[in-house]
C-alpha cells in the first residue's frame, strides 16, 4: 500500500539563509516555561471537569431538583461534551494558526465561563456555561501532544513531558469532589469561585509563552523580511490567514475524523483510552453510591475515597520513568529490540492493562457493610496505576508515531474518550441500582479485559500497520511541515 501525502502538507527543506531557530533548539528555561504553562492549563481544565461533583446535593437543593434526578449528571456531562467537541476544532487549528493563540484564547474562554458558572442565575444557564467552559478547557487535550513534539525531538524528554501532562489529567479530577464537597457547605457558587482563582493565578504563564509551531515562526520571518508588521492585517496578515484557513477548513478540521477512520492505531488507541477515561468519570457517580449510600458518609468525607488513586498514579509515574530510562540506555547501546517503535511505550500499557479489571472486581466485591470502607477505597491504587500507565503509553505512542500530525491524532482520541465520558456516567445510577455494586463493577471489569488486548496486538503488528499508514509514513520523513493556510 503506497502512502499518499495529505493535501494540506507540503514537503520542504528550509533554505540556508533562514535564521529562525527551531523550537527544539530553544534554551532549557524557555522549554520549562512552555511545559509548565501547558501543564498548568490542563491542571485547571481537568480540575474543572469534576468541580461540581462534591456540590451535587447542594446544587440540587438550591435549584429544587430531586437529588436522584438524571439532570444532576448534566453539569459534569455537558462539560465533557465540550471536551468532545473542542479538540476536533482546536487540534487542527493549532496546526494552522499556531499553538500559542489557540491556548491563550481557550484558557481565557475557560476562565470567563468558570466565572459565569459562579454567578449563574438558574440551572439551564449553569448547564450552558458548563458546556462552554468545557469547550474552552478542551484545547490542551489536543494541543499539548503537538506542543511537546515541537520542542522535544528526543523521545525520552518528550515522553517525560507527556508524563507530566497525563499526571495532571489524573490528579486534579480527584481534587474536584474534595474541594467542592467541603467548600459547598458555604455556598455552591464558591466551588466555581475557587476554580476561577486557581486558574486565573497562572494565566500569565500561558499568555507569555512563545510560539512553538515552526511553520508559523517561518511565516513571521517571511513577513518581517517583506517589511510587514508582525500582526499585519494586509496581505499575509491575520485577515488573509483566516481567509485561507477557512478556504481549507474542511480539509483541516476533517483530519481527526480522517485519522480515526483510516488509521487503525488511532481508532484502537482512542477506543481503549475512551473506556478507561470514562471509568474515571463514572466513579464520580458510582463512589457516592458506594461510600455515601452504602456506608453513610458525608459528601466531603466520601470524596476522600478518591485519594488512593493518587499513590497508584505515583507508582505509574515511577514505572514510566524507570522503563523510559532503561529503554533509552538500550537504544543508545544499539540493542535491536529498542529500535522497534512499539517497544518504546507499549510495554507500559501491557503492565497497566490488568490493573483496571483488578480494580473494578476489587471495588465490586469488597464493598460490603461487613467490611471496612477502606477495603473498596484501596481498589483506587490499582486503578490509578493502570489508568496512568495506559494513558502515558498510548498517548506517547500516538505522538511518536504521528509527530507533526500528533495534534490531530490526539484530537481524535480526546473527542472519542470525551464522548464516552459524557454517556457512560449517565448509565451509572440505573446500572448500579439494577445490578448492584458487585455485578455493575464486574460488568465494567469484563469490558476492560476485552480491550486490554490492544497494546499486545500493536506490539506484534504495529510496525506493519505504520508501514502502510499514509500519515505515519509522512511523519517519519524529515522537514515536513503542515501548511494548512500558507
Amino acid at each position: 500500500m503506497s502512502a499518499k501525502l495529505p493535501e494540506d502538507v507540503v514537503v520542504q527543506s528550509p533554505s540556508a539563509d533562514e535564521i529562525v531557530n527551531k523550537p527544539s533548539e530553544f534554551p532549557l528555561t524557555r522549554k520549562i516555561h512552555i511545559v509548565v504553562a501547558g501543564v498548568y492549563f490542563v491542571f485547571n481544565s481537568s480540575l474543572g471537569s469534576s468541580l461540581p461533583s462534591g456540590a451535587h446535593d447542594v446544587i440540587a437543593d438550591y435549584f429544587d431538583i430531586p437529588r436522584e434526578d438524571l439532570k444532576m449528571v448534566l453539569p459534569t456531562s455537558l462539560y465533557m461534551a465540550g471536551f468532545a467537541i473542542g479538540p476536533m476544532i482546536f487540534g487542527p487549528l493549532s496546526e494552522s494558526l499556531g499553538r500559542k493563540p489557540v491556548l491563550t484564547t481557550t484558557f481565557a474562554m475557560y476562565l470567563i465561563f468558570t466565572l459565569a458558572c459562579a454567578v449563574a442565575p438558574n440551572f439551564p444557564a449553569l448547564l450552558v456555561f458548563r458546556f462552554l467552559c468545557g469547550l474552552g478547557g478542551s484545547a490542551p487535550n489536543a494541543v499539548l501532544g503537538g506542543l511537546f513534539s515541537d520542542i522535544y525531538t528526543d523521545p525520552h524528554q518528550r515522553g517525560l513531558a507527556m508524563c507530566w501532562f497525563m499526571f495532571t489529567t489524573t490528579f486534579p479530577p480527584l481534587l474536584g469532589p474534595i474541594i467542592s464537597g467541603f467548600i459547598s457547605t458555604v455556598s455552591w457558587r464558591w466551588t466555581f469561585w475557587a476554580g476561577l482563582i486557581i486558574g486565573g493565578a497562572g494565566y500569565p504563564l500561558v499568555l507569555t509563552m512563545p510560539e512553538t509551531f515552526y511553520p508559523v515562526l517561518l511565516e513571521r520571518q517571511e513577513r518581517s523580511m517583506r517589511g510587514e508588521p508582525r500582526h499585519s492585517l494586509k496581505s499575509g496578515g491575520f485577515r488573509t490567514k483566516m481567509r485561507r484557513f477557512f478556504d481549507k477548513a474542511s480539509t483541516v478540521l476533517s483530519r481527526p475524523f480522517n485519522m480515526i477512520i483510516r488509521e487503525p492505531i488511532v481508532a484502537c488507541c482512542s477506543l481503549y483510552l475512551a473506556l478507561i477515561y470514562s471509568l474515571l468519570y463514572l466513579f464520580f457517580e458510582a463512589y457516592p453510591i458506594v461510600f455515601q449510600g452504602l456506608y453513610g458518609m458525608s459528601s466531603g468525607v466520601g470524596a476522600l475515597a478518591f485519594l488512593p488513586i493518587l499513590p497508584g498514579s505515583i507508582i505509574a509515574f515511577i514505572i514510566f520513568f524507570l522503563y523510559s530510562s532503561y529503554h533509552t540506555k538500550a537504544s543508545k547501546a544499539g540493542l535491536a529490540w529498542a529500535q522497534v517503535e512499539e517497544y518504546r511505550r507499549l510495554p507500559l500499557a501491557c503492565i497497566g492493562a490488568p490493573c483496571i479489571p483488578i480494580a473494578l472486581f476489587w471495588l465490586g466485591w469488597s464493598a460490603k457493610t461487613s467490611m471496612s470502607p477502606v477495603m473498596p477505597m484501596m481498589s483506587g491504587v490499582f486503578f490509578g496505576c493502570g489508568y496512568l500507565l495506559i494513558f502515558m503509553a498510548l498517548l506517547n505512542y500516538l505522538t511518536d508515531a504521528y509527530k507533526q500530525f500528533s495534534a490531530s491524532a490526539n484530537a481524535a482520541a480526546s473527542t472519542l474518550r470525551s464522548i464516552f465520558a459524557v454517556c457512560l456516567p449517565l448509565a451509572t445510577t440505573p446500572m448500579y441500582t439494577n445490578l448492584g455494586i458487585n455485578w455493575a463493577s464486574s460488568l465494567l471489569g469484563f469490558f476492560s479485559m476485552a480491550v486490554a488486548v490492544i497494546p499486545f496486538v500493536f506490539i506484534r503488528y504495529g510496525a506493519w500497520i505504520r508501514d502502510n499508514s499514509p500519515f505515519a509514513q509522512k511523519a517519519k520523513q524529515g522537514d515536513i511541515f503542515i501548511k494548512a493556510i500558507n
